[in-house]
């Protein structure tokens, strides 16, 4: 950060002042003339924690890509499957147990294993070969795209969440001040904070995992020279696939996440796909923080367009794509 100061003087007095802007536009009561120019107060905070929770929902999915994909190298297009799947297997979990957090656990595993099956079975046998793995993989989610429809019709399916996660709690955030004696406070609902605190967490993990342990320094060794690592005497095959499976078991954790906040129907699988490619790209390959960048500018961007620009909201993110791919081709945390 010191070293970013330092080089980028003036990049940083534009961030402090747009940063201190946006707060005082959160915590601030707005005159007048703002919610003229806006619109409501509340609309714009709601839209705000619309785009980091839905920030957190792309991170849950685009973290298992990130090691997948940005880390190991494995161009796998069924990771949106993997997500549908997991959602499904969650939900009938969740119905047939009516808890909510086995479903969340088997749906971990599951996926986890499925993930394990395709390293070993398909990606072992095309490592290096980036349009076989695109097309096979391809092939895969179109499959398991029409099987899940076939068990699962087109019906839209709903979680039940915990009910001490249902309801909205106050934040202390004031939406407006009708006279002195009363004010009103924002309300927003307590999933969707708990959606936003689970991505911090697992985000703060991931990063620990491949930072501060043996197998994550093993993890990112392999990638830049297996070879040197195999002669250490490291099962280099054995650590990728066990990282695999854990990034298939995000996907299908964060299926039942985001099947729980919003639904789950055919479709979706191609939108988190697509929605964790952007992330990645973005925030640079292999990097866990820059996935994490990533998923709130595209969130964020997602969600103010939609309130503000429905016409060319879904504009915005291919837009923050081509500018960062234009000034920082690597993406915003990725190494040359």
């Amino acid at each position: 950060m010191k070293r970013f100061i330092e080089r980028h003087t003036f990049w940083s007095i534009v961030i402090l002042l747009a940063v201190s802007v946006f707060l005082w536009m959160i915590f601030a009561v707005w005159p007048e003339w703002l919610i003229e120019a806006i619109g409501r107060k509340k609309t714009f905070v709601n839209t705000f924690l619309n785009g980091l929770t839905l920030a957190g929902l792309y991170f849950l999915v685009a973290s298992g890509f990130t090691l997948v994909f940005g880390l190991m190298r494995n161009v796998n297009l069924a990771h949106g499957s993997m997500y549908l799947l997991g959602a499904y297997i969650g939900y009938e979990v969740a119905d047939t147990t009516g808890s909510w957090f086995f479903g969340l656990a088997v749906s971990f595993v599951a996926i986890a294993l499925c993930g394990l099956l395709m390293q070993v079975l398909v990606f072992r046998r095309m490592e290096g070969d980036d349009l076989r793995q695109t097309l096979v993989t391809i092939g895969i989610s179109i499959i398991a795209a029409d099987l899940m429809l076939a068990i699962w019709t087109g019906t839209t399916y709903q979680f039940e969440a915990p009910d001490w996660l249902f309801g909205a709690t106050t934040l202390p955030i004031i939406s407006v001040i009708k006279n002195p004696e009363t004010t009103i406070y924002i309300k927003y609902p307590i999933y969707r904070l708990a959606v936003l605190l689970v991505a911090v967490a697992v985000g703060i993990g991931l990063w620990l995992f491949l930072n501060r342990t043996k197998i994550g320094m093993m993890v990112r060794a392999g990638v830049d020279d297996r070879e040197m690592l195999s002669a250490l005497g490291i099962n280099v095959q054995l650590v990728f696939a066990v990282v695999f499976a854990i990034g298939a078991g995000l996907a299908g954790f964060a299926g039942v996440v985001g099947g729980t906040a919003l639904s789950i129907a055919p479709g979706e699988d191609v939108r988190y796909l697509l929605a964790s490619l952007v992330v990645v790209i973005v925030g640079g390959l292999g990097s866990v923080s820059g996935a994490a960048i990533g998923a709130v500018l595209v969130g964020l961007a997602e969600q103010f367009g939609l309130a503000y620009f429905p016409t060319y909201g879904v504009v915005l993110t291919f837009l923050i794509m081509v500018f960062v791919l234009a000034v920082r081709p690597q993406g915003i945390m990725g190494r040359e």
